[in-house]
């Protein structure tokens, strides 16, 4: 299958690699660029660390403070993110589900708030807030914004090419911001997407895009391994 791809740059290459692996033909045109800002960090008195999207800690490691940072515990919303952590040399890491709010569960079972503060490696964008859930159970947690999303002010031109020439089988929604991001691009492109499949990695990503025709498809479990099960099985029947 031809795949529209429009992660982040870094991430969007990634999976780009991945979809190729299967034997799609991916197109990348990364729907937000991801600006660094590098605040300092009160890393005195933290019991652990929480990222929620890899780009959270792409800007963990550009700081000055990222040795003191990996010497702590860190809880990671899913296997990519836990992937990359190792990778970085945290010794220990909570994978969780997918979600922030299923991974605000498990710090609700496992940690205590009288062990020290939390700190959430936080972009300037949440998708859930999970400093407001864990407030509700007496955690003390601080999200320095260490990142934001600039959204694309249009498509790449191959991408926009291939969508105006209804050559492309399908399109990859990785988050409700950047499902956001693609209907307000093609607001007025109804008839070209009514062919497309699209692969949502959650039905709140999916409710951004209805209405344009698209063929939704939604994986079972918000990981990117699912959603490439999900693209592998409509390419099989299709």
């Amino acid at each position: 299958m031809r795949l529209l791809v429009t992660r982040p740059e870094s991430d969007a290459e990634i999976q780009a690699a991945l979809l190729r692996e299967h034997g799609h033909q991916p197109v990348v045109s990364p729907l937000l660029e991801i600006e660094f800002l590098g605040p300092p960090m009160d890393l005195y008195r933290a019991q652990a660390l929480i990222a929620t999207s890899r780009n959270g800690l792409r800007a963990l490691a550009r700081l000055s403070q990222r040795d003191v940072a990996l010497r702590l515990p860190l809880l990671a919303v899913g296997a990519g993110t836990a992937a990359m952590a190792r990778d970085m040399g945290f010794e220990q890491v909570t994978e969780g589900p997918g979600t922030g709010e299923e991974l605000a569960r498990i710090i609700v079972d496992n940690l205590d708030p009288a062990g020290g503060k939390l700190i959430h490696l936080a972009g300037e964008t949440l998708a859930f807030d999970l400093k407001r859930a864990l407030e509700r159970y007496d955690f003390d947690i601080e999200a320095p914004v260490l990142y934001r999303s600039v959204p694309a002010k249009s498509l790449t031109p191959e991408a926009a090419e291939a969508l105006a020439g209804r050559t492309m089988d399908g399109v990859i929604l990785m988050s409700p911001r950047t499902a956001q991001i693609f209907a307000r691009l093609n607001r007025n492109n109804a008839a070209e997407l009514a062919s497309l499949y699209c692969f949502c990695l959650s039905s709140a990503v999916a409710t951004n895009v209805e209405g344009f025709g698209l063929k939704l498809r939604v994986a079972a479990k918000p990981s990117q391994e699912e959603l490439l099960a999900l693209i592998a099985a409509e390419a099989a029947s299709s």
